[in-house]
């Protein structure tokens, strides 16, 4: 089933964050229906930084063909701002695409951009950014390849802008609707109310983030049709990965922390390891016995 058939059922649709191929494997083998590659956690990961614009288009292109290769499982993948103007738009959305994208979210913020739970953003006129969305479209090989367009506004502007902002968005062709930080359970509810009859709206949970943290199933008996956790994979990693080092600094040895670890045979059962060497040894026959 592609995204854009299964954000048509009525009913919420949970993307878990990855930011590499064996954080993918892991989410679509806990029976995610689709995955959202966040911007933030290639920055946090590849970069050790904040999710500031550090991060180019090439660095994502070069992850989504990564986690393609690894699974099936239909991709968000987090595009920014494009990367620039218009035309910029127009060649990430190509490269993403082919590189294996089901769905590419544009934001409205200038550049550099911040993480939409950072403060001190700032936006490009709501015009420019109805522009970017239609170069998207243009762009796109296929119409399942879906656009979505997230505006910050609330932020800066407030909420009732952000969802004319939303609205002017969806009339340029934008296939699903982003407002991202809304800031209690009411305007959560009334982006809901005013979007959720023109498109399917998007809601962004982000630990010690801005909006109130909600269960996927609380948000779509409200209205949002895609729950999105992207930051959620990193910084639980980040503190197992603390506690680790700071055992093994502590100890000089790893049998203190074993029990929270997978030992070399689990992981190589976890990543496929007897199954690749198998079928290595598949192609390695000689040609006599395979005539």
């Amino acid at each position: 089933m592609s995204l854009k058939t299964r954000l048509a059922e009525d009913r919420v649709l949970v993307a878990p964050g990855v930011y590499d191929a064996l954080t993918a494997s892991l989410a679509a083998d806990a029976g995610f229906e689709a995955l959202y590659l966040s911007g933030a956690a290639i920055a946090y990961t590849r970069l050790g930084r904040p999710d500031i614009g550090l991060v180019s288009m090439s660095e994502v292109a070069e992850v989504v063909a990564l986690v393609r290769d690894r699974v099936a499982t239909p991709l968000v993948v987090d595009a920014d701002n494009g990367y620039g103007n218009a035309l910029n738009v127009e060649r990430t959305v190509r490269l993403f695409e082919r590189a294996g994208a089901s769905a590419i979210q544009l934001e409205d913020q200038s550049y550099p951009k911040r993480c939409g739970h950072l403060q001190d953003k700032s936006l490009i006129a709501a015009d420019e950014m109805a522009g970017k969305i239609r170069a998207a479209l243009d762009a796109r090989l296929s119409p399942e390849t879906l656009i979505v367009a997230r505006t910050d506004a609330v932020a800066v502007e407030g909420l009732e802008r952000a969802l004319d902002r939303a609205r002017l968005y969806a009339e340029a062709g934008a296939d699903v609707l982003f407002v991202e930080a809304p800031r209690s359970a009411g305007q959560l509810a009334a982006v809901t109310a005013a979007l959720g009859p023109v498109r399917p709206l998007v809601a962004n949970m982000v630990e010690g983030g801005d909006t109130p943290l909600a269960a996927a199933s609380d948000l779509g008996a409200l209205g949002f049709r895609l729950v999105i956790f992207p930051g959620g994979i990193v910084r639980a990693l980040a503190r197992t990965a603390r506690d680790y080092y700071a055992s093994l600094a502590r100890a000089g040895t790893n049998a203190p922390f074993a029990e929270r670890m997978f030992d070399f045979t689990e992981l190589n059962a976890l990543i496929g390891t007897p199954e690749m060497l198998a079928r290595g040894e598949a192609y390695a026959g000689r040609q006599e016995d395979a005539a």
